[in-house]
């Protein structure tokens, strides 16, 4: 009965307001309110504040900036095995496998569509039927700045409007199509691999989403809108392996998708592996 109360509850609430209001919280200055708040957070949530580069929980200037902390020097290293795919950030695995019939696992008999997932242009997601996928979720506690799986040329961004459900695992049990519901910023680059896509999917009170190249993406508007970044007119980003890629305003999940016959996911890893940013998530499929 509660997990039923706590699903109808997120059909009927307010999205988006609870997530700019959360956001308005988030960026709070006033010092007690936000030194107060950030302190409670981390001891609720057991966040490991040693491993940040700032450690001192009241030197930050909102909670935003204490939520996308930066890590210290090596907190995070790099798995230097040739052709690795990185995890994109910290948390747990969601789901892994194999794209089937254009659709991705979601959990306990729900998927959702590539298609959809990618912003509904079929030439887009084209190159990524019969592919691979890796979701991760992650948690409040987390590390919630997102890196590059493998270095990378940026071809497109699209960004998707959507609800803004949670993207806890009950949510994901019984929302049919969460992902492809959710609010999301989709990233196209060109890898050693082929065609990689990097979605960052909002959840109920991410107050944003933000890329290194773009800055803020949401909000201000709900609507469809593609960038391409591989015109003549536009220099080209490339970003290395490992290097930082985007950003969550509170918590969320990642999704990494490639096309057929290019990785595979290590033996091992299932659904709720634990997960850090930098460590090996897969491999290349030899020739």
């Amino acid at each position: 009965m509660k997990k039923r109360l706590f699903i109808l509850s997120q059909y009927l609430l307010p999205h988006h307001l609870l997530s700019r209001l959360a956001g308005c919280i988030a960026e709070c200055r006033v010092r007690w309110f936000k030194n107060a708040f950030t302190a409670w957070f981390a001891k609720r949530y057991e966040v490991d504040m040693s491993q940040a580069l700032v450690e001192d929980l009241s030197a930050y200037e909102h909670f935003n900036a204490f939520f996308t902390r930066a890590l210290k020097e090596g907190a995070r290293p790099l798995d230097e095995t040739p052709g690795a795919i990185l995890s994109p950030a910290d948390g747990a695995v969601s789901q892994l496998g194999p794209i089937e019939h254009g659709r991705v696992f979601q959990a306990k008999g729900h998927s959702f569509s590539v298609l959809e997932l990618l912003g509904g242009d079929a030439t887009t997601a084209a190159p990524f039927m019969g592919g691979d996928f890796a979701t991760i979720y992650l948690s409040p506690k987390d590390y919630h700045r997102v890196h590059m799986p493998l270095a990378g040329t940026l071809r497109e961004m699209v960004y998707v409007p959507g609800r803004i459900f949670s993207v806890n695992q009950t949510t994901a049990e019984n929302v049919p199509e969460l992902f492809a519901r959710n609010e999301r910023v989709v990233c196209l680059f060109d890898t050693e691999r082929g065609p990689m896509a990097v979605v960052l999917v909002g959840a109920m009170i991410v107050a944003s989403i933000e890329t290194v190249w773009a800055g803020l993406v949401t909000p201000p508007k709900r609507e469809l809108k593609t960038v391409r970044y591989d015109e003549a007119a536009r220099q080209p980003i490339h970003l290395e392996k490992g290097a930082e890629l985007g950003r969550f305003k509170l918590g969320s999940t990642a999704i990494v998708l490639f096309g057929p016959q290019q990785v595979q996911w290590m033996e091992g890893l299932v659904a709720g592996s634990p997960v850090r940013m930098g460590q090996g998530l897969g491999a290349p499929i030899q020739a």
